[in-house]
């Protein structure tokens, strides 16, 4: 694919690497912004790129428009509000949303952007810094077919896997499924390891085994080290984590889904939380069974 002028808002551990894949790997021309000036004066002394003043500046005359903030409310306020990205979009640009946020939001904007002239895709990732840092994270899109065949080439600057899931909305709803899966399976290792410890079992022994069987999972292969050694600064927080969950339990209120397990482990990182676990990562789970 030619060069595009591109902009990158939210430069966090998953927009930082983000934006410098599509500069260095993919050789757009980038700008950035984010709300702490520093971050985007490190960005540009590392890869050479631009940086602007406000997400309206940084995305003027941009083909594409990237966002990766924190939640629902940062998402709107880089977007809708005055000096906004709304506000200095061109006409046909699309902007394409990393945040992960709810289906609602999704389609909220994606109702202004059309009112507007813009196009719109939600597109939340899965693959955590690491993931960002080596540039093959997966990317979940929401939106018209058209765009997806479009911006996936851009988006590949940073991905492995980049799937079009359906409409607008549809993207933010597959990594609920995502979170949901990961909740479970991280709870079941934590429960494993605990377990494994108490029979007086040699846990690297055990998970060399049980692996290559049908109780093997991504979770187990990165973290079960870790985990056995209470070490839990190796990933996505549980401050985020339970963000995501609360996204997930207020959708299936909303559409009358039965998420038992879901809701109890959003319990447990809640008492994660108050054993000062907040930065800690997901598997953390196994140090509220080790405080018991």
């Amino acid at each position: 694919m030619s060069m595009a002028k591109v902009a990158f808002i939210g430069l966090g551990v998953m927009g930082f690497p983000m934006a410098g894949h599509l500069k260095n790997k993919g050789g757009h021309d980038v700008t950035v912004f984010n709300r702490t000036t520093k971050k985007a004066e490190e960005w540009v002394e590392q890869h050479a790129g631009a940086m602007a003043k406000t997400p309206a500046e940084a995305v003027r005359d941009a083909d594409y428009v990237f966002v990766c903030v924190g939640n629902d409310d940062d998402l709107r306020s880089v977007t809708i509000a005055e000096t906004g990205v709304f506000s200095g979009m061109k006409k046909g640009a699309m902007l394409i949303d990393h945040t992960t946020a709810s289906a609602e939001v999704a389609r909220e904007l994606d109702d202004i952007a059309q009112e507007r002239g813009f196009r719109f895709m939600d597109a939340p990732v899965s693959g955590g810094q690491a993931g960002a840092e080596n540039g093959v994270l997966t990317v979940m899109c929401g939106g018209e077919q058209a765009d997806f065949t479009e911006a996936k080439p851009v988006i590949e600057s940073y991905a492995r896997m980049v799937g079009l899931m359906g409409p607008v909305g549809s993207g933010q709803l597959t990594k609920m499924m995502n979170q949901i899966c990961i909740a479970g399976v991280v709870q079941g290792l934590a429960e494993a390891v605990h377990f494994g410890k108490k029979a007086g079992l040699d846990i690297e022994r055990v998970i060399e085994v049980i692996s290559k069987g049908a109780a093997g999972s991504w979770q187990m292969e990165n973290r079960h080290k870790t985990m056995a050694a209470g070490k839990y600064d190796f990933g996505f927080a549980v401050d985020w984590m339970r963000k995501d969950l609360d996204i997930v339990l207020t959708e299936a209120r909303r559409n009358g889904a039965n998420l038992p397990l879901t809701a109890l482990v959003d319990q447990f990182y809640g008492e994660v939380q108050k054993l000062g676990g907040n930065r800690w990562d997901t598997s953390s789970l196994l140090a509220r069974l080790e405080a018991k």
